[in-house]
């Protein structure tokens, strides 16, 4: 996940020296902070062909993992995290675009109920079962990780006469893949964990922004998100899983200076 971080630092890097001579944008802006999430119950789906298994999942509840309790104990990166950079555009101020990013982690709530049908090794079965992470757990707990690529409009709420603090609502609305981390035991199998495509997401985001002064600002967000997953890996096999999330989201930006291109100087003959 560090990859996809610097990555994508990197491109905001790009862009932020193409402000200097970009008609089209204004100042562009980057921010980091962390989530607490709440989802949807949903069905998981198996599929193992060389096990004879296909089957489901039914109204399994998740939880999530947010980290950030011992911010100061592990990496940055460890907790349920949260980036974004955009811009608003020069001539429209009102209208931007954004990239975002939510390090999300799924657990499928260990102690619950299970109701499982389908054909497991050949055999029909519709019945209940007990989740025990020894037997049966699903993790998208290095990321359900959800990507996308906004639309934005701001809106200006107040401010103080001087204009160093100024308060604004934006909402967001967006499209965009899902870098799952699968890590599951499904009927005592174990798959290989790692990261993969795993889908698409779409999120809508409505926040408040509090710039104080001209480079800092505080987002507080919320967000509903649904991801549909497909081709998840399990061992000897592949799953499918979707559910909605609502995000609660704080970040701290930075508002990176523009700066107009400079004229040629004049030169006296």
């Amino acid at each position: 996940m560090k990859y996809f971080i610097f990555i994508s630092l990197s491109v905001c890097s790009v862009f932020a020296k193409a402000q200097t001579t970009n008609p089209f944008t204004s100042r562009m802006y980057f921010s980091w902070g962390y989530n607490k999430d709440w989802f949807s119950s949903s069905t998981i789906k198996v599929s193992q062909p060389s096990l004879g298994n296909n089957y489901e999942f039914k109204n399994i509840s998740g939880n999530d993992h947010i980290g950030w309790d011992k911010l100061f104990q592990h990496e940055l990166t460890i907790p349920q995290y949260n980036y974004r950079f955009g811009f608003f555009l020069k001539k429209h101020p009102g209208w931007g675009f954004e990239f975002n990013f939510d390090h999300t982690k799924y657990q499928m709530t260990p102690g619950q109920y299970a109701h499982i049908t389908g054909t497991i090794g050949g055999r029909k079965v519709d019945t209940n079962m007990v989740i025990v992470d020894s037997v049966n757990f699903w993790k998208l707990n290095n990321g359900a990780n959800f990507f996308c690529f906004n639309v934005m409009k701001r809106f200006y709420i107040c401010g103080t006469k001087n204009g160093k603090i100024k308060l604004f609502n934006i909402y967001k609305l967006g499209i965009g893949p899902v870098i799952p981390h699968p890590e599951n035991t499904l009927m005592g199998h174990q798959n290989k964990p790692g990261f993969q495509f795993g889908g698409l997401d779409a999120g809508l985001e409505a926040a408040y922004r509090l710039e104080l002064g001209k480079y800092l600002f505080i987002d507080l967000s919320q967000k509903v998100d649904y991801a549909n997953y497909w081709g998840l890996h399990v061992y000897e096999g592949t799953a499918r899983q979707s559910f909605f999330t609502y995000e609660v989201i704080c970040t701290l930006g930075i508002m990176l200076p523009y700066r107009e291109a400079r004229k040629p100087q004049e030169t006296n003959k």
